[in-house]
């Protein structure tokens, strides 16, 4: 009988041989290499050779005698049992035929090369049980005696503790589950980097992205949430094309890197495009979204595939029911890290060093960690949430909460230090990307919406849009596209820097603020290049989730009181009495003082339409007074390669000012189309501030005056054949004005994310009538 098995005579019916595992790999052996795809060689010593270890060595009744000991029930004997397992396997020794097959494919393989040795394990009633995780793998072993060593404890871990309980969760017969080894050269990633993939977003199962995560060293680090990694996310319509593909990079933590390596990126930018191209495949090939990880040989600098195995947690989901939580709370949070689901729940903190603290734990803790491990499994099913110092969103913590149906907050770097045993907290991830881990039980609404796309609508209920990091989750909601994102939100809790003090930051004098700057743009030689960078990622990241629906983006429309508040922005903002009115949106555009500053909003619009080839943007001119302000406007986006009609770009105007009424038609001359500012035009046709407490009875949409302003630049706009909406919340909170603007003949209606449901109602109802 032969015991070993070349990986490029494997294919994916052999699991009952080789285990999911190794089939996958000879799988990809067989199937991609012709493809390009670099899949490190190796050989499988198959189910078999672990049968004959058992009867040479006379094991399974010794094996069956404790394990028939084991309570089932209440697995309180599991360590006992399981070490008593382990050291009966220890004790025993390979067959000559085992030994001399492997020493003879190892030695074909090089002089004593370096290899991963890895388990992959099957069974006979069920082959196809993907067994993922519960077994150990070895990394960087040479020479036969330490490859057979390797394999032989491979064989032990299939008696882990973590791996009898899997079998008794899922109702295997403990030795009707065999253990094949793989033997795959090894990727010399401990000087270079790795890390994991998914053809999907993990945490919204959004299928139009490949997100990757890297680390300096092996990729084990991750896989334990050991590091915060780097993050990459790739629009699959633009892999492999003359676009750029990747539309963000986030630099992780890497806790474990040398210091000068923790603020690089852990791959480069082509590495991705080329994990991009070799995810697609691996996805086609098997026809379903993919968990692939990855190796770059720090010697060769070359990228290697080295598993992959089906994504299981959205690929299987049909469910079409959302639940939105929204926190009630302006407290400051104790903590913040990287958001794992979409729910808040409260609990007593329960900070875990080791295994030796689950009889600690009760139903419903709240589990605080430095990191996770596969064999805490039994005890994190009793969270109602998890929360780390370390890891990212494929870390064990990540994907163990997903496959509980619980949330997590990781990559917080102090929970274990601020939070304490006992200690009341509620741990929200409501807050798009970030997680927070508030003090007390706070209180919170929790909401039910169905997500079917139900009956079309004549006017298009679209998103105004603030958080680029929800945009994938609302991209499931019905709705016709992204009426209005603002980019106001990405400047401020991404860039958080003047654009101005970017510009000009060779000539600032030194201060906190230029000190600050530094700090937050390491690694640029450009500064500028840094808000390009971050605000077409956050344009980027909006425009693929609704990707072909169109997102109009509203160019910054802070008041100069906003824009001091950013860093380095007092140096270069005027003070104003009455900044609602003054020095904003149209006229800073063109205005010495900013006009570069514009001219950067520009080049992120550049980038994300003409180089990662969204062309589904928009832009959108705000508080635009007069029509030769907005041809102004234009004549500057063009300096700077912003020219309406090309590529296809369309430029909006905000109806927001009785100017934009009046001049309607000439405004439609020089613009592609309105968008209805309703509580500006609002406040401007009633002369009221709409802050004012005082006054704010008579603030109103539904005014006569106001309806009569809305009536006639919605007539305006459709006599000059000019797309028109509206953006505001009195569509969705009074089912009359919804009405109005359906019967005016409007174009579209944005509403906040919390509202959209109850405005396509509206709508709905209207359009009925």
């Amino acid at each position: 009988m032969t015991y070993c098995i070349p990986f490029s005579q494997i294919s994916i019916k052999d699991v009952p041989r080789v285990g999911g595992k190794n089939a996958s790999l000879g799988e990809m052996v067989r199937e991609l290499t012709p493809m390009g795809i670099r899949i490190p060689d190796g050989f499988a010593v198959t189910a078999d050779a672990f049968r004959l270890f058992l009867s040479a060595n006379d094991l399974e009744p010794k094996l069956s005698t404790l394990l028939d000991a084991l309570n089932t029930t209440t697995l309180e004997n599991l360590p006992e049992v399981g070490e008593g397992c382990r050291q009966i396997l220890r004790n025993a020794t390979l067959p000559r035929e085992i030994t001399d097959e492997v020493t003879a494919f190892y030695h074909r393989m090089g002089q004593d090369v370096s290899v991963a040795v890895r388990s992959s394990a099957t069974a006979e009633d069920l082959p196809t049980a993907s067994f993922a995780g519960q077994h150990e793998s070895y990394l960087d072993v040479q020479g036969i005696d330490d490859v057979l060593a390797a394999i032989h404890r491979c064989y032990v871990s299939l008696y882990n503790d973590r791996a009898i309980k899997y079998r008794i969760d899922n109702h295997f017969n403990h030795l009707d589950v065999a253990l094949s080894a793989g033997v795959q050269l090894m990727v010399r990633s401990d000087v270079g980097s790795a890390g994991v993939a998914f053809t999907l977003d993990p945490e919204t199962g959004f299928r139009n992205v490949v997100y990757i995560t890297s680390t300096w060293g092996q990729g084990e680090a991750i896989v334990q949430g050991a590091v915060t990694p780097d993050e990459w996310y790739l629009f699959k319509p633009a892999i492999g094309t003359s676009y750029r593909s990747v539309i963000r990079r986030r630099i992780g933590a890497k806790e474990t890197s040398a210091p000068s390596q923790q603020h690089e990126h852990s791959i480069t930018e082509q590495d991705a495009e080329t994990l991009g191209v070799w995810c697609m495949a691996i996805e086609r090939h098997y026809g379903c979204p993919m968990d692939v990880e990855f190796a770059k040989d720090g010697i060769t600098g070359e990228l290697f595939v080295v598993q992959a195995r089906p994504e299981t947690i959205h690929a299987t989901a049909t469910t079409l029911v959302d639940r939105v939580y929204a926190l009630k709370t302006t407290a400051k949070p104790l903590c913040t890290g990287t958001a794992v689901g979409r729910a808040v729940a409260t609990g007593r903190v329960r900070i875990i060093t080791s295994l030796a603290d689950a009889p600690r734990v009760e139903q419903g803790d709240v589990i605080v960690a430095d990191t996770t491990n596969p064999d805490w499994n039994a005890l994190l099913r009793k969270a109602s949430c998890i929360v780390t110092n370390k890891g990212g969103r494929t870390s064990h913590a990540s994907i163990v909460a997903r496959e509980l149906g619980i949330h997590a907050v990781v990559g917080t770097g102090t929970a274990t230090s601020v939070l304490h045993d006992n200690q009341v907290v509620t741990v929200s991830c409501v807050g798009g990307d970030e997680g927070h881990v508030y003090d007390g039980a706070l209180e919170w609404d929790v909401t039910e919406v169905s997500l079917e796309q139900g009956v079309e609508t004549t006017v298009q209920p679209m998103f105004i849009l603030a958080d680029p990091d929800k945009a994938m989750q609302l991209a499931a909601y019905p709705s016709a596209g992204v009426g209005l994102m603002r980019m106001e939100f990405a400047i401020t809790n991404t860039i958080r820097i003047h654009p101005m003090a970017l510009v000009q930051y060779d000539t600032l004098p030194e201060s906190n603020d230029k000190q600050a700057i530094a700090a937050l743009t390491r690694g640029y030689a450009d500064k500028t290049a840094y808000f390009v960078d971050k605000l077409s990622e956050a344009i980027a990241m909006v425009a693929a989730a609704f990707h072909p629906k169109d997102v109009i983006v509203r160019m910054s429309d802070f008041k100069t009181n906003e824009y001091a508040s950013l860093i380095g922005g007092s140096m270069f903002e005027p003070h104003e009495e009455n900044p609602m009115l003054g020095f904003r949106g149209a006229s800073r555009y063109y205005h010495p003082s900013y006009r570069e500053g514009f001219g950067l909003e520009c080049e992120a619009i550049r980038v994300v339409r003409d180089v990662m080839g969204l062309t589904n943007v928009k832009v959108m001119i705000p508080f635009c007074r007069t029509v030769d302000e907005g041809q102004r406007v234009l004549d500057v986006m063009q300096s700077y390669g912003l020219q309406r009609g090309v590529n296809g770009l369309e430029v909006y105007v905000m109806a927001e000012i009785p100017s934009n009424v009046i001049l309607a038609a000439q405004f439609a001359e020089i613009f592609d189309g309105f968008s209805i500012g309703s509580n500006d035009l609002t406040q401007l046709t009633l002369g009221i501030d709409r802050d004012s407490s005082i006054v704010s009875d008579l603030f109103d949409e539904r005014n006569a005056a106001v309806t009569s302003m809305l009536s006639t630049v919605i007539s305006k706009a459709k006599a000059a054949n000019r797309k028109i909406g509206l953006c505001g919340q009195a569509p969705s909170d009074h089912p009359e004005f919804a009405q109005f603007l359906v019967q005016q003949g409007i174009d579209s209606i944005s509403f906040t994310p919390d509202a959209l449901l109850q405005g396509i109602r509206n709508i709905r109802a209207a359009e009925q009538k």
